[in-house]
């Protein structure tokens, strides 16, 4: 990719598994749909996939083998309040370090598969403070791995993608930001990537080495 300008450069992030600990309010708010259809708890398979697939897609993998239930699962979700469950969510260790080190020389943005819930995870953490665009499925056509949210994002913060690095925490993540044309750095060992941290505190060290090699690009 080319040289990119300083003034004109993003990051954008993931938000559950990169800005917050999300397991445990994923878990429970599908487990609560499933509790008002008189079903039992999400099983380790599901739980673990209720974390990485979109929030649009997980009630319909769920129950999409029941036209009825599937009916009633859509309907029940409409009706269960998130507020409870943004309890839940924990901000990553050092998620307001990294987001004020970096403010002053990237443009932060967000781009998740989460729905309706965007807002309202702004809003709870403050999030507003830092960033400068968060997009959710419900913004695009299509959720990752397709490149929508990513692209959707950039086109808000008015940042080319050669000049856009995308943070996340799974292969849909990966494939999204590939498809997009931007940069990717893999937090966790759920995906592979030539650029990987153990957590967000050391994105801001990737960052870094990644404007030199901008910088030092003919």
């Amino acid at each position: 990719m080319s040289a990119a300008p300083e003034a004109a450069r993003a990051v954008i992030f993931d938000c559950d598994g990169v800005l917050f600990d999300s397991w445990h309010a994923n878990v429970a708010y599908y487990n609560a749909i499933r509790a008002q259809l008189e079903l039992p708890p999400m099983d380790a398979e599901w739980e673990r996939r209720a974390h990485f697939l979109a929030a649009s897609s997980v009630i319909e993998e769920m129950f999409g083998h029941d036209e009825t239930l599937l009916g009633k699962a859509l309907g029940t979700a409409r009706t269960i309040d998130y507020e409870p469950f943004y309890a839940l969510m924990e901000p990553v260790p050092g998620l307001f370090e990294v987001l004020t080190s970096l403010q002053s020389s990237w443009r932060l943005g967000m781009a998740t598969n989460r729905g309706s819930t965007v807002p309202g995870v702004v809003q709870r953490f403050g999030l507003d403070a830092w960033l400068d665009a968060a997009v959710g499925v419900l913004d695009v056509a299509r959720p990752k791995p397709h490149p929508d949210v990513i692209l959707e994002c950039l086109a808000r913060l008015a940042v080319a993608p050669a000049a856009a690095v995308y943070v996340g925490d799974a292969e849909s993540d990966a494939a999204a930001a590939a498809a997009a044309g931007v940069h990717f750095i893999a937090v966790g060992e759920h995906t592979s990537s030539a650029r990987v941290v153990r957590d967000l505190r050391e994105v801001p060290r990737v960052l870094e080495a990644l404007a030199r090699e901008w910088c030092s690009s003919p």
